[in-house]
């Protein structure tokens, strides 16, 4: 039975590795996206390809949607703050969405202990959290159209300021992470949180501790402002595409594609999102398991015609009614 309630629950699609053999195809499933409905894309942050997998550089690609889409919204889940300069990730956040007249969807992390970068950059991975903190200091207060002088362990400024600023007042700031460090930077900076590869269980635990920190900061995050992620295949776990899909991922994060990749059909993506939305999750990002043009453009445009009509049956969308005095 449809019933609305007081969160918006929106679905957005986003690309693990690059899965496309040609650029043309990849601007055919962004238009898809754009045509179809789809809330938001997303891209990962990767900029050490191990095993030569291709991956965007995520800040050049939102830029590149930008300029061919319209409508939809588009982030980076989650880009590796501290494995940036913050000034110019303010300015590159800024400037695509200036462009883009407020579609820009930040998201921030830092960055996986897995991840090749550390050593192939001569980084110090257990610094990661307090340069992320730092990160985010500088990165929201130049937003905000700060002259900046900031001295700090990581990152030194004199004088820095950006321009334009971005269109959004609040350009939102989404954080990644589910430690307890994740959740204190989350109360402290974020104005929404971004799960991983958590399930639903574990979601609900991280929003119950992120909304508890952010009473305690006197600060509050939207209650639509925490999303959820996972993985999808109309198929099975045995369909050949998949295998390549789920090596890369279980490489990445350690952890068992069987229980964070959804298989099956429609109703099943859409049991999943509600055993996420049960846990207070309210915005998703959903990776088709697919390998190849045809291939990824079946995956998506069954989730359109699918999926997305189901979302809207069983979570519909609020109305305002304008009332005059």
């Amino acid at each position: 039975m449809p019933r609305t309630i007081a969160r918006t629950i929106a679905a957005g699609l986003g690309l693990m590795e690059f899965p496309f053999r040609t650029t043309a195809a990849f601007w055919r499933w962004v238009d898809l996206c754009e045509s179809g409905g789809v809330d938001s894309i997303w891209q990962n942050d990767r900029l050490v390809s191990p095993g030569r997998a291709p991956v965007l550089e995520c800040m050049t690609a939102l830029a590149a949607i930008a300029g061919r889409t319209r409508r939809i919204k588009f982030g980076v889940n989650v880009v590796g703050a501290a494995l940036r300069d913050p000034l110019l990730l303010a300015k590159q956040c800024a400037t695509v969405d200036f462009l883009s007249e407020g579609r820009m969807l930040p998201g921030f992390g830092i960055g996986s202990p897995r991840g090749p970068e550390w050593e192939a950059m001569h980084l110090d991975p257990a610094t990661r959290g307090r340069k992320t903190d730092e990160a985010l200091e500088v990165i929201s207060r130049l937003w905000k159209g700060e002259k900046l002088t900031y001295a700090g362990k990581h990152f030194q400024f004199t004088n820095a300021s950006i321009a334009p600023l971005p269109v959004q007042t609040e350009l939102p700031m989404w954080i990644g992470g589910s430690s307890a460090a994740a959740v204190k930077r989350t109360a402290k900076y974020g104005t929404g949180w971004q799960a991983g590869s958590e399930t639903p269980e574990t979601v609900g635990e991280v929003i119950a501790a992120i909304k508890a920190a952010s009473a305690a900061a006197g600060r509050a995050i939207d209650e639509d402002h925490y999303g959820a992620a996972f993985a999808f295949r109309f198929g099975s776990a045995n369909d050949p595409a998949v295998a390549k899909v789920i090596e890369h991922f279980q490489t990445r994060t350690g952890r068992d594609a069987s229980v964070h990749f959804v298989f099956g059909d429609a109703d099943a993506i859409v049991e999943r999102i509600a055993r996420y939305v049960d846990n207070g999750a309210s915005k998703f990002i959903l990776r088709p398991a697919a390998d190849g043009d045809e291939d990824m453009l079946a995956q998506t445009r069954r989730f359109v015609e699918e999926v997305l009509p189901r979302m809207a049956q069983r979570w519909p969308r609020r109305t305002h009614i304008r009332t005059t005095g």
